[in-house]
């Protein structure tokens, strides 16, 4: 399977020019049919929460036309990042996932908020995961802060056979060396590949690092970006995961009845 990580700056509170920041990107990624591209979190509007009456996106409407147009131009399986949207009188920090037809594949809001930058203010937590087929693949999503909480990943793992974990994040440079490991830690004790996509640039309060990765089941980095925007592409190789879990076979091994 085919990877590509587009970590973008994103501007404050814009979601007109931010929209139009991704489908620049889009057109010069040389995005090749029927690969998985990868957004970061919060993308239209970034961390401009005192606005969402103003700018969050309403039942994601604008931006699931957006999405599913270029899912289906490109011919790709887009996982868009997150947005922030509203459903109803709440605000959720949303995931949407499109195929290569510009179907959508499902959608996960935000399980885990993140308190140093407010989330639980204004924004409400989700209650269910996200776990879709794609190409032969059982991918799960989670958004940043979810990447802090390995029994979230386990269940999902165990449960669903998620075999590729993507991680849409806004994550703070300041801890940027938890973000790398991290990832490596979610892919080791899962035997799953783990795809982080992180904003870089800064807002009012944040600077952001970058550092997107994509990691294998045995925790080595396959691909990792700097704290520039970028894109960056690698191919995985999907036998891996059956070779590794085989060769430990943790999910055999398990105890849940005494955790």
């Amino acid at each position: 399977m085919r990877i590509t990580l587009l970590q973008l700056d994103i501007q404050f509170g814009q979601p007109e020019a931010n929209m139009f920041h991704v489908e620049q990107w889009c057109e010069t990624a040389q995005l090749v049919p029927h690969s998985l591209v990868v957004l970061p979190e919060m993308w239209n509007t970034g961390y401009d929460l005192t606005r969402l009456a103003e700018i969050a996106d309403t039942d994601g409407r604008q931006t699931q036309q957006m999405l599913s147009q270029l899912a289906k131009k490109y011919q790709i399986y887009l996982l868009g990042g997150s947005v922030a949207l509203k459903r109803g009188n709440k605000y959720y920090n949303t995931t949407f996932v499109y195929g290569p037809a510009g179907e959508l594949l499902g959608s996960y809001d935000k399980v885990h908020l993140f308190r140093l930058m407010k989330e639980e203010q204004f924004l409400t937590a989700g209650n269910s995961s996200l776990s879709v087929n794609m190409a032969e693949t059982v991918l799960s999503n989670v958004i940043c802060y979810d990447l802090r909480f390995p029994e979230w990943f386990r269940k999902q793992a165990s449960e669903s056979g998620t075999q590729l974990f993507v991680v849409p994040a806004q994550w703070p440079l300041v801890r940027i060396e938890a973000w790398r490991k991290l990832l490596q830690a979610r892919a080791i004790e899962n035997q799953a590949f783990v795809v982080g996509v992180n904003r870089v640039g800064s807002d009012p309060d944040n600077q952001f690092g970058g550092h997107s990765m994509i990691v294998d089941p045995l925790g080595r980095i396959v691909l990792e970006l700097d704290d520039n925007e970028a894109t960056g592409s690698a191919t995985i190789e999907l036998s891996l995961i059956e070779e590794v879990r085989r060769g430990i076979p943790i999910f055999h091994d398990r105890r849940p009845e005494l955790y």
